[in-house]
């Protein structure tokens, strides 16, 4: 069975799992494996692997500067796939590469698909797609049991929310405020977010739901994914290692503040 489809399975009614969003090679590649296996330890339920790209649609500031370290730091494709290879060693925690279909129309779709299955990628989010041209890698994926995980917005149609709920797998990502990704104050998410969510309840009925984009603390995740499944954190967890980094202890630094997230403590 899929790790991400597992996941869900065995999750208590109450509980709601973390999805942790770290660019890969960021702050240093040799850092990557040792960040992944201390975000499980300490909460995280899922980990995104981020793609860095030159030219990101969706990125607010703070992952886009994390995306030109990793660039600089000198993450590929391949490199990637290493990086999950090595986390296979000793976990199995559900790992989704996330990222801009360019580099993977680069790499080649076929081969992508190939090598991310046979690395022990669980599946894959590509912003960048809309949820009705998903053909151009759909396929490939399908072929390589790779589930494509689709966004939803709150200016998401009706439609278009059904759409992504009959073609993703694992979960729909919805994306809780119009916009690019960054941390934001709580009260800017949460007047909102609630009747959006409630409307993707609506239309999203084969597939758990995640709530992302702008949740950066324990207080922040509890009220905004109150009627989801679980969370995502990606920009506030960046700031977390840009802000400790390369103290001695940065990575407990780290770890503490994922622990917090999860468990409020």
């Amino acid at each position: 069975m899929n790790r991400i489809i597992e996941k869900f399975q065995k999750k208590a009614p109450e509980e709601k799992l973390m999805s942790l969003f770290i660019t890969a090679g960021y702050p240093d590649i040799n850092s990557s494996v040792e960040l992944i296996l201390g975000f499980e330890k300490n909460g995280a339920d899922i980990i995104e692997l981020g793609m860095p790209f030159s030219d990101p649609l969706a990125d607010g500031p703070t992952i886009q500067y994390s995306s030109d370290v990793a660039i600089e730091n000198g993450i590929n494709i391949d490199t990637i796939f290493d990086i999950v290879k090595e986390t296979r060693k000793t976990s199995q925690i559900p790992i989704i590469l996330m990222g801009y279909m360019n580099p993977v129309l680069h790499y080649g779709v076929a081969k992508f698909c190939k090598n991310a299955r046979n690395a022990g990628v669980d599946g894959l989010i590509l912003p960048d797609i809309p949820v009705d041209e998903g053909g151009i890698i759909e396929r490939e994926a399908e072929a390589n049991s790779l589930p494509i995980i689709y966004l939803v917005a709150p200016n998401t149609t009706d439609v278009r929310m059904k759409l992504a709920d009959s073609k993703s797998e694992g979960f729909v990502y919805c994306v809780s405020v119009t916009g690019v990704t960054g941390a934001r104050d709580g009260d800017e998410v949460s007047d909102s977010v609630t009747r959006f969510i409630d409307r993707v309840r609506q239309n999203v009925i084969n597939n758990p739901v995640m709530v992302g984009f702008g949740i950066k603390s324990y207080e922040d995740a509890q009220r905004i994914a109150s009627n989801a499944d679980g969370f995502i954190v990606g920009s506030a967890l960046i700031d977390s290692i840009r802000n400790s980094y390369p103290e001695k202890d940065w990575k407990d630094q780290v770890f503490s503040f994922v622990h917090s997230l999860k468990f409020g403590n």
